[in-house]
């Protein structure tokens, strides 16, 4: 379980979040959803320690975030972030097994990191690229590769800045089928996503942010609708229903 209370963050006079009060259960998908600005990426680096709120108090699994030290808090929270470069010469494997090093203790890995390590690759479906370099990689293979990282880190807590960035549909779908399977298994995952379609299909919980602050709150079905769409955004909307039950979101004709 994931607590915020009152938590605000603060670069000089700018709030670039202020006031976020939510309760997040283990085993949910929970996606942050806003404009550009809105402070997605500020509140996932939050919660994963990177940054301490001006205000209120972070606890992850009922105990503060910054009393974790840090291997034992990259052992139950992974953080995904949105800029990824890596321009050494590191094989794909070599980056995923970055992943393992909270329990290495110093020493090399053992045969069992470097087979969860590609197991992990293979769940994203790239393992064909084990042995090339990551810089040579396109940004879609090397968002999969970042993925599969993660995955090695085996936390309770994945936290995700657009981890469909440069990915197909195809890849999108699967990245997103990952999520879910791992939310099956009482973890957690929290992400910043820009595709309303796909925050509508996937998501259990839906935070809307807009200039820092929660403007909604709940299921997709009930986040996602044409007034606070267009209110957050600036621009109108349509929302129609699909037939696998979810909202289908795109901006309206009258926008073009």
């Amino acid at each position: 379980m994931v607590e915020l209370e009152n938590i605000g963050y603060r670069i000089g006079r700018s709030w670039l979040v202020k006031d976020i009060n939510v309760t997040i259960k283990s085993g949910m998908l929970w996606g942050l959803v806003g404009p550009n600005g809105a402070g997605k990426s500020t509140l996932l680096r939050l919660i994963s320690g990177e940054l301490l709120p001006t205000t209120g108090e972070i606890r992850c699994f009922g105990q503060p975030i910054q009393s974790y030290e840090p291997k034992e808090l990259a052992r139950i929270r992974a953080y995904l972030q949105q800029k990824r470069d890596m321009n050494f010469p590191f094989t794909s494997l070599e980056i995923v097994l970055f992943g393992r090093h909270p329990y290495l203790n110093g020493t090399k890995e053992t045969d069992k990191d470097v087979s969860i390590a590609k197991g992990a690759l293979q769940q994203v479906d790239a393992d064909m690229f084990e042995e090339r370099l990551y810089p040579t990689l396109s940004g879609g293979e090397a968002s999969r590769v970042d993925v599969a990282r993660i995955l090695t880190q085996a936390p309770d807590l994945y936290l995700l800045d657009e981890p469909t960035n440069h990915l197909d549909p195809r890849y999108q779908v699967q990245i997103l089928n990952l999520c879910k399977s791992i939310c099956s298994r009482g973890k957690t995952v929290i992400t910043a996503i820009h595709d309303l379609n796909l925050a509508s299909m996937y998501a259990d919980q839906l935070l809307l942010l807009r200039n820092g602050v929660a403007v909604a709150c709940g299921p997709p079905q009930k986040v996602l609708t044409l007034d606070m769409l267009s209110e957050v955004y600036g621009i109108p909307f349509d929302v129609l229903p699909h037939p696998d039950g979810y909202s289908w979101v795109m901006p309206s004709l009258d926008t073009l």
